[in-house]
């Protein structure tokens, strides 16, 4: 019986080809399976090759899905991983996440500025960074002062601010006052000459019961007035920080100084006090003298230029008696006459502290230079380096006893213009 022609080898690819994926393995290794293949070998058309490529790309097929599987699950566990991470704290973080630490506040100056609408000081700007900062004579005006206090709030640099006359007022004041309760750097401030009145106290007082570094603070000339002691007076009730405060060129009078002299009793670190060029008289004068008296840290004070009379003399002599811890006491220019020096005198011949003495400019005339001069003498354990009697007519029997004192006390140094002879003496020379 004649063989049955085979099919042509490209059907046979296309039957193979045709078959889904998955099926290539279906061939069947049976001897009829075997026979077949052997009548596609006598043909001469196929190959052994063509049947076994499907199963080699079969196989191939499974081991790459296999593999996307695995890379699929690792990519999984991957995210999940970071996921997890983002909701940690971590110190791995990139540099883009992170925001530029600006420790002079330049940037945050400008913008300031810019909100406000005031033109930027680039004196400031540029010396942000210095350990002293000068803006006196600036012009900043309040907005000015925000601008800066704001940009200073952060800054790491400055230690000592001067902001003396720029025209603050209680607004500019207030702002640099906030900003010394945020700074725990600086630790000098000059605000003289900015008409800070009431207001300005008001804030200050605030910041200084809060304000730990502050060490120096002077206010001078700025229009201060009693009430404005008030505000100043319970801030140095709680605050012992401040060493050095300087109230001189204001209008504090006789009810600031009672209200100073409360105050001065009780404060515990303060150690220089320039109450100059005030109007504290009276009674007021009387309570100053008698802080003093009541303070044991107080090194400095100067009482200049203000009206003790005779009365707040006699207040400074007794508190010179109990006081052991004062090295320097400026009263010149303060209308006490003889009767008040004779009050200190009483004073200076047990005090065994004070260093300089200032009688400058008071009416006290050559007898009472003469009594304190003779009460150091009589005072063996007197340690004072510095007497000034400037702008004082004396006679000619005070440089006598001048000499003398300077026998006992080598290292005294005593001050005065010179000398006027007597009317008298002076017509027996003619």
């Amino acid at each position: 019986m004649p063989r049955l022609p085979l099919s042509p080898v490209p059907e046979q690819e296309n039957d193979v080809g045709g078959q889904p994926p998955g099926r290539g393995f279906s061939f069947d290794a049976s001897p009829s399976s075997s026979g077949s293949s052997s009548d596609s070998e006598a043909g001469g058309k196929a190959s052994p090759r063509s049947v076994a490529e499907p199963q080699e790309n079969e196989s191939l097929h499974v081991e790459n899905t296999e593999d996307d599987s695995e890379e699929r699950g690792c990519e999984e566990e991957v995210k999940e991983d970071v996921e997890s991470e983002e909701e940690w704290d971590t110190d791995l973080e990139t540099e883009d996440s992170k925001k530029v630490y600006d420790p002079t506040g330049k940037a945050k100056y400008l913008d300031i500025c810019q909100a406000y609408g005031v033109t930027p000081v680039s004196y400031f700007i540029r010396h942000m960074k210095d350990s002293e900062l000068c803006l006196m004579h600036r012009g900043l005006g309040p907005k000015g002062a925000k601008a800066v206090a704001l940009s200073l709030a952060s800054n790491t640099s400055v230690v000592k601010l001067n902001l003396r006359d720029n025209w603050l007022n209680g607004d500019g004041t207030t702002a640099v006052a906030e900003m010394l309760k945020e700074n725990c750097y600086i630790s000098d401030v000059d605000l003289s000459e900015n008409r800070l009145g009431a207001e300005g106290a008001k804030a200050l007082s605030a910041m200084l019961q809060e304000n730990t570094t502050l060490v120096t603070l002077k206010l001078s000339g700025n229009e201060l007035n009693d009430q404005a002691a008030k505000y100043l007076a319970s801030a140095l009730l709680t605050n012992n920080k401040v060493k050095s405060l300087d109230l001189s060129h204001n209008s504090l009078g006789e009810s600031a100084g009672e209200e100073l002299g409360a105050a001065i009793a009780e404060n515990a670190g303060m150690k220089e006090l320039d109450l100059s060029w005030n109007c504290f008289r009276g009674q007021g004068a009387v309570a100053v003298a008698k802080g003093l008296g009541a303070n044991i840290f107080l090194r400095v004070l100067d009482l200049s230029y203000n009206g003790f009379g005779n009365k707040g003399a006699a207040a400074l002599g007794e508190a010179l008696k109990i006081n052991n811890v004062l090295e320097e006491l400026y009263v010149g220019n303060n209308r006490i006459s003889l009767e008040g020096a004779l009050c200190l005198a009483l004073g200076l011949k047990e005090n065994k502290t004070l260093k300089s003495l200032s009688m400058v400019r008071n009416p006290i005339q050559s007898e009472g230079c003469i009594r304190i001069l003779k009460a150091i003498q009589a005072n063996l354990g007197a340690v004072l380096e510095v007497l000034d009697f400037s702008e004082i007519v004396l006679k000619q029997d005070f440089t006598s006893l001048c000499d003398a004192v300077q026998e006992t006390f080598p290292g005294l140094q005593i001050k005065y213009d010179g000398t006027r002879l007597s009317f008298r003496a002076d017509q027996s020379k003619v």
